[in-house]
C-alpha cells in the first residue's frame, strides 16, 4: 500500500482548532499600515533600524556583563509581518499542547467536534487572535522572538515611526533607545541557553491546564463577567476577567511566569536607561515623553487594559526594574547575574517585591 501523500494526511489538531490564515488577514485589516512614507524614506528607516540593532549590542553586553554573540536575525517588519511572525510562534507553542489534549480526550472517550462545528470554532478563534494581534501591532515597537528557531529580533518600523513622530523626539535617538531594550532581551535568552525551554514548559503547562476542562473554564468566565462593572471601574483590587477563569494552582503557575516576565522586562528597562545617557543624547526627553504617553491612554484603551489585566502587568514590570536595582545595589551586576544560572535562581513571585529575600536565598 502506498504511503499517504501530505495532502491526505490528517491535519494537526492545532490547525483544526484555529484558522491561522484568517488570523493573519484579520490582523492585517485591524492593524492598518501605519504612517505614510516614500519608498526612499522606507529604505532609509529600515537601514537605520538594522544599524541601531547592531550598535546596541556591544553597549548592552558591556553593561549587563552577559556574553552573547551579536545577533544576525534582525528583521525589520511591517505590522502584518509582525502579526504573521507571532502567529507562527503561537502555532509552534500550541501544537504539542493541542495534540496532547486530543489524545487525552480520545482516552476518556470524549467525542471530538464534528467537521462543521470545528471549522466554525476555528474561524471564530482565528478572528479573535487576529484582532488582538492587529491592535497590538500598532502599539508594540519591537520584540525578541525567543521561540523562533533560531531566535530573532523583530522591529516594527511603522509603529516606531508613528510613536517617534507622536512624541516629537529625535528619530535616530529613539530608534537606538528601542533597540537597546530589545537587544537586552536577545542577550538574556542567548546567554542563558535553558531559559527558552523553561518558559516554553511553563506556558504550555498553563495552557494545557486551562484547556483540559473547557466546561469549567466557561463556568468561571460566566462568574467573572458578572463582576465586569467592578473591573471597569477599577475596583476589585486589580483583578481582571482572566483571573477568574483560573484555579488556585493555575494562578500560582501564572505568578511564576509573570515573575520571570517582570524580571526580563525590568532588566531590559534598567539596562536601556543605564546605557542610554552614554549613547543616546536625548534619552531624558525620550523617557519622559514615552512615560507620559503610556500613562495618557484614552478611556476605551484603559478599559481594555483593565479587562485583560494589562495595568497589573505594567505595575509588575515596574516591580521588575525595582528588583533588579535592589539586587545590583547589594551584590553588584555580577552578583545579580546569578539569576541567569538555572530555573532555581529565577526570582519567586514574592521575591519580585523583595530583592533582599532573593539575595538571602541565592547568595546566602
Amino acid at each position: 500500500m502506498a504511503a499517504d501523500s501530505p495532502s491526505t494526511l490528517a491535519p494537526e489538531p492545532v490547525d483544526t482548532m484555529i484558522n491561522w490564515d484568517l488570523a493573519a488577514r484579520t490582523a492585517a485589516r485591524v492593524g492598518r499600515s501605519g504612517p505614510e512614507v516614500s519608498t526612499a524614506e522606507a529604505q532609509q528607516i529600515v537601514g537605520e533600524l538594522r544599524q541601531a540593532a547592531i550598535t546596541a549590542h556591544p553597549h548592552v553586553q558591556s553593561v549587563t556583563g552577559l556574553h552573547a554573540t551579536p545577533g544576525e536575525g534582525v528583521l525589520v517588519v511591517d505590522r502584518p509581518g509582525w502579526a504573521k511572525a507571532n502567529i507562527a510562534a503561537f502555532r509552534a507553542l500550541l501544537a504539542p499542547v493541542m495534540k496532547d489534549l486530543q489524545e487525552k480526550n480520545e482516552e476518556r472517550g470524549k467525542p471530538l467536534p464534528g467537521t462543521r462545528q470545528s471549522a466554525i470554532g476555528a474561524r471564530v478563534t482565528g478572528a479573535e487572535i487576529g484582532a488582538l494581534l492587529g491592535v497590538l501591532s500598532s502599539r508594540v515597537l519591537g520584540q525578541y522572538d525567543a521561540f523562533a528557531q533560531p531566535g530573532r529580533l523583530l522591529l516594527i518600523a511603522p509603529t516606531i515611526v508613528a510613536v517617534e513622530r507622536d512624541l516629537e523626539v529625535v528619530p535616530e535617538d529613539f530608534r537606538l533607545w528601542v533597540c537597546l531594550h530589545e537587544e537586552t532581551h536577545r542577550v538574556q535568552f542567548t546567554a542563558s541557553d535553558w531559559l527558552t525551554e523553561h518558559l516554553l514548559s511553563e506556558v504550555r503547562g498553563l495552557i494545557g491546564e486551562l484547556m483540559l476542562e473547557p466546561g469549567q473554564v466557561t463556568d468561571r468566565l460566566t462568574q467573572a463577567l458578572r463582576g465586569l462593572p467592578d473591573v471597569i471601574r477599577g475596583e476589585g483590587e486589580g483583578r481582571s476577567v482572566l483571573d477568574a477563569v483560573q484555579t488556585p494552582e493555575q494562578r500560582r503557575r501564572l505568578a511564576r511566569i509573570t515573575a520571570v516576565m517582570s524580571l526580563l522586562e525590568g532588566h531590559a528597562d534598567v539596562i536601556m536607561d543605564d546605557v542610554g545617557p552614554q549613547v543616546v543624547p536625548t534619552v531624558a526627553t525620550i523617557r519622559q515623553r514615552f512615560t507620559r504617553r503610556r500613562a495618557g491612554r484614552g478611556a476605551v484603551d484603559q478599559i481594555l487594559r483593565r479587562l485583560l489585566g494589562l495595568d497589573a502587568k505594567a505595575r509588575q514590570y515596574a516591580d521588575g526594574a525595582k528588583f533588579v536595582r535592589g539586587v545590583v545595589d547589594q551584590v553588584g551586576m555580577d552578583g545579580f547575574n546569578a539569576v541567569w544560572t538555572s530555573p532555581n535562581t529565577l526570582p519567586q513571585p514574592e521575591e519580585i517585591n523583595d530583592a533582599n529575600a532573593w539575595v538571602r536565598r541565592v547568595h546566602g
